[in-house]
């Protein structure tokens, strides 16, 4: 396969962040998917969320499974690290690399067919187990490379380009993460970049297993009259939950707070999120109202996005396994091998 390079020079104008970066070296390789497919704006709201979080590239490890979502990888961030796994099996590679080096920050990028049907299973323990990582589902409920079936993720009666109709009960992964026990559990639309940016900068920022679905149209196979995931009928669906804002260590320069019901919820790197309730009715905090509001909103046709559930006190994997600090990849054998009186007491305690 071909790949076009992107120019390594910067126009002069581009400002840098904290860090030294410019928003282009964010970017990646040049996309070979559909001209105004949702997932290269998915690609975009990352570049733009890890640009302004002043997050060196090579401190990210993404990785991904099998499908036109997780082709995306190598469309942002080029100079982070990167594993493409086989179908359905990136959670585990995921938790595998975490579990050996707890300082980067893992970026998990899957697709409704590969995280909703061979990889359901993967998915629904790696939100079990609190992997700290950002989960992210580029949902367009079809199986845009194989020619547009439907996925686990389409809803009952929604129509195909050729005209078949969905008689199969759709599998809802924001409701299985929350059930499952994720701490950060959000919905965006690939095409609104103002509420999926920070949406990832709170994920990113988050300190447990944080999961966002991206309901990203399939402008081939799936953006059409009849379809419950095109550009139009997301648009026309769209109930926001909340709006998100950050506030850096820093002193806050901006104006005075728009009117509303404002949450502020610190988080593990010491900055606040701020959470603006626009339905009275829901608290992003009280994890069986959000299940029970998205329900109710999906059953009313309507498509319920924003932060839906986050939780304050959220923890990972290395506190249940009680891991040290540091790295267990930079570990050596005096370390790792803690001498034959303690393995033989570990013994003992076992027989």
């Amino acid at each position: 396969m071909t790949y076009i390079a992107k120019p390594k020079l910067h126009h002069p104008s581009l400002q840098p962040n904290k860090v030294g970066y410019t928003r282009r070296d964010y970017e990646g390789k040049v996309s070979t998917l559909c001209a105004g497919c949702g997932h290269d704006s998915i690609s975009a709201a990352i570049v733009q969320a890890c640009w302004q979080l002043d997050i060196q590239p090579h401190r990210v490890a993404k990785l991904s499974g099998i499908g036109c979502s997780s082709k995306t990888p190598d469309y942002f961030l080029g100079a982070s690290h990167g594993f493409n796994t086989v179908h359905g099996r990136m959670p585990s590679v995921l938790t595998g690399a975490n579990l050996a080096n707890r300082e980067l920050l893992y970026l998990g990028v899957s697709g409704d067919g590969d995280s909703a049907s061979i990889g359901i299973g993967q998915f629904a323990h790696a939100m079990r187990r609190g992997v700290r990582m950002v989960y992210i589902v580029e949902n367009n409920g079809v199986y845009g490379l194989t020619k547009g079936q439907f996925s686990a993720t389409a809803d009952r009666g929604s129509v195909a380009k050729k005209g078949t109709v969905n008689h199969d009960a759709p599998v809802d992964l924001v409701g299985l993460a929350l059930l499952m026990g994720a701490t950060y559990v959000a919905r965006g639309f690939s095409g609104d970049k103002d509420q999926l940016v920070p949406l990832i900068e709170g994920a990113i920022r988050h300190g447990g297993a944080a999961f966002i679905d991206v309901v990203s149209p399939c402008v081939t196979f799936n953006n059409h009259a009849g379809s419950t995931k095109s550009y139009d009928y997301v648009r026309e669906h769209n109930e926001a939950v909340s709006r998100i804002d950050f506030i850096d260590l820093a002193s806050e320069l901006k104006g005075s707070p728009a009117p509303g019901e404002v949450i502020e919820v610190p988080q593990p790197d010491g900055s606040m999120l701020r959470l603006r309730k626009l339905h009275a009715d829901h608290d992003p905090t009280d994890r069986r109202a959000a299940m029970n509001h998205v329900q109710t909103l999906q059953a009313a046709g309507e498509i319920p996005t924003g932060l839906l559930y986050v939780d304050p006190q959220a923890t990972d994997l290395h506190a249940a396994l009680k891991t040290v600090q540091a790295p267990l990849n930079r570990l050596g054998a005096a370390e790792l091998c803690p001498g034959t009186q303690a393995l033989d007491a570990l013994n003992a305690s076992l027989r």
